[in-house]
Protein backbone atom coordinates (compact mmCIF):
# COMPACT_ATOMS: atom_id res chain seq x y z
CA UNK A 1 0.00 0.00 0.00
CA UNK A 2 1.12 3.85 -0.54
CA UNK A 3 2.37 5.06 2.50
CA UNK A 4 1.24 8.84 2.75
CA UNK A 5 3.34 11.71 4.08
CA UNK A 6 1.17 13.06 6.19
CA UNK A 7 1.31 9.37 8.00
CA UNK A 8 4.73 9.30 8.15
CA UNK A 9 4.80 12.76 10.02
CA UNK A 10 2.57 11.29 12.71
CA UNK A 11 4.55 8.66 13.50
CA UNK A 12 7.49 10.68 13.72
CA UNK A 13 5.92 13.22 15.80
CA UNK A 14 4.48 10.72 17.89
CA UNK A 15 7.85 8.15 17.99
CA UNK A 16 11.00 10.88 17.39
CA UNK A 17 12.03 8.27 15.21
CA UNK A 18 13.68 8.83 11.41
CA UNK A 19 11.57 9.17 8.59
CA UNK A 20 12.79 6.04 6.35
CA UNK A 21 12.48 4.08 9.29
CA UNK A 22 9.24 5.43 10.26
CA UNK A 23 8.42 4.71 6.09
CA UNK A 24 9.03 1.09 6.85
CA UNK A 25 7.14 0.66 10.14
CA UNK A 26 3.92 1.89 8.52
CA UNK A 27 4.39 -0.31 5.47
CA UNK A 28 4.91 -3.49 7.62
CA UNK A 29 1.68 -3.22 9.56
CA UNK A 30 -0.15 -1.97 6.94
CA UNK A 31 -0.42 2.08 7.55
CA UNK A 32 -1.66 0.98 11.19
CA UNK A 33 -0.06 3.49 13.53
CA UNK A 34 -0.22 2.29 16.53
CA UNK A 35 1.15 -0.83 15.85
CA UNK A 36 4.13 1.14 14.05
CA UNK A 37 4.79 2.22 17.19
CA UNK A 38 4.88 -1.03 19.00
CA UNK A 39 7.19 -2.15 15.64
CA UNK A 40 9.28 0.35 16.22
CA UNK A 41 9.88 -0.17 20.06
CA UNK A 42 10.76 -3.82 19.45
CA UNK A 43 12.75 -2.53 16.87
CA UNK A 44 14.12 0.76 18.68
CA UNK A 45 14.96 -1.40 21.87
CA UNK A 46 18.12 -3.18 20.21
CA UNK A 47 19.01 0.14 18.87
CA UNK A 48 18.68 2.28 22.26
CA UNK A 49 20.58 -0.11 23.51
CA UNK A 50 23.25 -0.05 21.32
CA UNK A 51 23.91 3.94 21.67
CA UNK A 52 23.18 4.00 25.49
CA UNK A 53 26.36 2.31 25.25
CA UNK A 54 27.82 5.39 23.66
CA UNK A 55 28.82 8.23 25.24
CA UNK A 56 27.20 11.49 25.43
CA UNK A 57 31.07 14.23 25.09
CA UNK A 58 30.88 16.18 21.87
CA UNK A 59 28.11 18.92 21.72
CA UNK A 60 28.40 22.53 22.47
CA UNK A 61 28.50 25.17 25.64
CA UNK A 62 26.06 28.34 24.19
CA UNK A 63 25.62 31.72 26.14
CA UNK A 64 22.38 33.53 25.91
CA UNK A 65 22.12 37.14 27.53
CA UNK A 66 18.80 38.94 27.52
CA UNK A 67 17.21 42.09 28.69
CA UNK A 68 19.77 44.91 28.38
CA UNK A 69 22.83 41.84 29.95
CA UNK A 70 20.38 41.77 32.79
CA UNK A 71 19.58 38.10 32.87
CA UNK A 72 22.47 35.79 31.22
CA UNK A 73 22.47 31.85 30.65
CA UNK A 74 25.05 29.45 30.18
CA UNK A 75 23.69 25.55 29.07
CA UNK A 76 25.73 22.40 27.87
CA UNK A 77 23.70 20.07 25.51
CA UNK A 78 25.92 17.13 24.71
CA UNK A 79 25.74 15.25 21.01
CA UNK A 80 27.35 11.37 20.51
CA UNK A 81 29.76 13.08 17.74
CA UNK A 82 31.60 16.17 16.50
CA UNK A 83 30.08 16.22 13.77
CA UNK A 84 26.83 16.58 14.43
CA UNK A 85 28.13 18.66 17.30
CA UNK A 86 29.47 21.31 15.05
CA UNK A 87 26.11 21.69 12.61
CA UNK A 88 23.89 25.10 12.59
CA UNK A 89 21.36 22.99 13.55
CA UNK A 90 23.08 21.74 16.41
CA UNK A 91 23.85 25.52 17.46
CA UNK A 92 20.85 26.98 16.66
CA UNK A 93 19.26 24.31 18.91
CA UNK A 94 21.26 24.91 21.71
CA UNK A 95 20.70 28.63 21.58
CA UNK A 96 17.19 27.95 21.81
CA UNK A 97 17.41 25.71 24.86
CA UNK A 98 19.63 28.59 26.64
CA UNK A 99 16.71 30.90 25.21
CA UNK A 100 14.21 29.24 26.87
CA UNK A 101 16.07 28.88 30.12
CA UNK A 102 15.91 32.44 30.36
CA UNK A 103 12.67 33.35 29.87
CA UNK A 104 11.31 30.88 32.15
CA UNK A 105 13.75 30.13 35.18
CA UNK A 106 13.67 26.42 35.32
CA UNK A 107 14.92 24.71 38.50
CA UNK A 108 16.53 21.39 37.01
CA UNK A 109 16.82 19.76 34.00
CA UNK A 110 13.89 16.87 34.82
CA UNK A 111 12.23 15.60 37.34
CA UNK A 112 15.67 13.86 38.62
CA UNK A 113 17.31 17.01 39.04
CA UNK A 114 14.88 18.09 41.84
CA UNK A 115 15.45 18.36 45.11
CA UNK A 116 13.57 15.69 47.28
CA UNK A 117 12.93 18.41 49.92
CA UNK A 118 11.64 21.08 47.04
CA UNK A 119 8.83 18.28 45.73
CA UNK A 120 8.11 17.31 49.70
CA UNK A 121 7.15 20.76 50.26
CA UNK A 122 4.99 21.21 47.21
CA UNK A 123 3.43 17.74 47.92
CA UNK A 124 2.51 19.27 51.81
CA UNK A 125 1.38 22.03 50.37
CA UNK A 126 -0.94 20.19 47.48
CA UNK A 127 -1.99 18.28 50.44
CA UNK A 128 -3.56 21.19 52.57
CA UNK A 129 -5.24 22.81 49.95
CA UNK A 130 -6.84 19.46 48.84
CA UNK A 131 -7.70 18.92 52.46
CA UNK A 132 -9.30 22.37 52.85
CA UNK A 133 -10.87 22.18 49.78
CA UNK A 134 -14.32 20.42 50.91
CA UNK A 135 -13.71 17.51 48.16
CA UNK A 136 -14.14 14.10 49.08
CA UNK A 137 -10.74 12.51 50.75
CA UNK A 138 -10.72 9.58 48.07
CA UNK A 139 -9.89 12.80 45.46
CA UNK A 140 -7.36 14.10 47.60
CA UNK A 141 -4.15 12.19 45.60
CA UNK A 142 -5.73 13.06 42.39
CA UNK A 143 -5.82 16.47 43.36
CA UNK A 144 -2.37 16.39 44.64
CA UNK A 145 -1.11 14.76 41.38
CA UNK A 146 -2.47 17.58 39.05
CA UNK A 147 -0.90 19.83 41.24
CA UNK A 148 2.44 18.58 41.33
CA UNK A 149 2.31 17.92 37.52
CA UNK A 150 1.88 21.46 36.80
CA UNK A 151 4.46 22.37 38.97
CA UNK A 152 6.81 20.19 36.89
CA UNK A 153 6.25 20.97 33.60
CA UNK A 154 6.80 24.87 35.35
CA UNK A 155 10.49 24.06 37.06
CA UNK A 156 11.64 21.13 34.77
CA UNK A 157 13.26 22.52 31.55
CA UNK A 158 12.52 19.06 29.81
CA UNK A 159 9.02 19.47 30.59
CA UNK A 160 7.97 23.12 30.09
CA UNK A 161 6.18 24.27 26.95
CA UNK A 162 8.87 25.40 24.24
CA UNK A 163 8.67 29.54 24.32
CA UNK A 164 8.53 29.67 20.73
CA UNK A 165 6.25 26.78 19.86
CA UNK A 166 4.17 26.38 23.57
CA UNK A 167 2.33 23.31 21.40
CA UNK A 168 5.11 21.08 22.29
CA UNK A 169 7.17 20.66 25.06
CA UNK A 170 11.48 20.79 25.34
CA UNK A 171 11.52 17.72 25.50
CA UNK A 172 9.90 17.01 22.51
CA UNK A 173 12.34 19.44 20.72
CA UNK A 174 15.20 17.30 21.65
CA UNK A 175 13.30 14.18 20.82
CA UNK A 176 13.07 16.12 16.86
CA UNK A 177 17.14 16.56 17.15
CA UNK A 178 17.75 13.31 17.87
CA UNK A 179 15.53 11.99 15.16
CA UNK A 180 17.08 14.36 12.84
CA UNK A 181 20.48 13.47 13.41
CA UNK A 182 20.12 10.05 14.31
CA UNK A 183 21.70 11.02 17.83
CA UNK A 184 21.41 10.44 21.74
CA UNK A 185 21.31 14.51 22.91
CA UNK A 186 21.44 15.12 26.23
CA UNK A 187 20.42 18.52 28.18
CA UNK A 188 23.72 18.55 30.39
CA UNK A 189 23.21 21.30 32.64
CA UNK A 190 22.47 24.73 32.99
CA UNK A 191 23.58 28.28 35.09
CA UNK A 192 20.96 31.13 34.99
CA UNK A 193 22.26 34.16 36.24
CA UNK A 194 20.20 37.44 37.08
CA UNK A 195 21.13 40.89 38.07
CA UNK A 196 21.02 41.51 41.64
CA UNK A 197 19.64 38.19 42.42
CA UNK A 198 20.67 36.97 45.76
CA UNK A 199 22.66 33.35 45.68
CA UNK A 200 20.80 30.31 46.58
Amino acid sequence: MEISAALVKELREKTGVGMMDCKKALAETGGQIEQAIDYLRKKGIATAQKRGGRATTEGQVQSYIHAGGKIGVLVEVNSETDFTGKTPDFTEFVKSIAMQIAATNPLSVDRAGLPPAVVEREKDIYFTQAKESGKPEKVHEKIVEGKLKKFYSEVCLLEQPFVKNPDITVQDLVNEMMAKTGENIVVRRFSRFQLGEADA
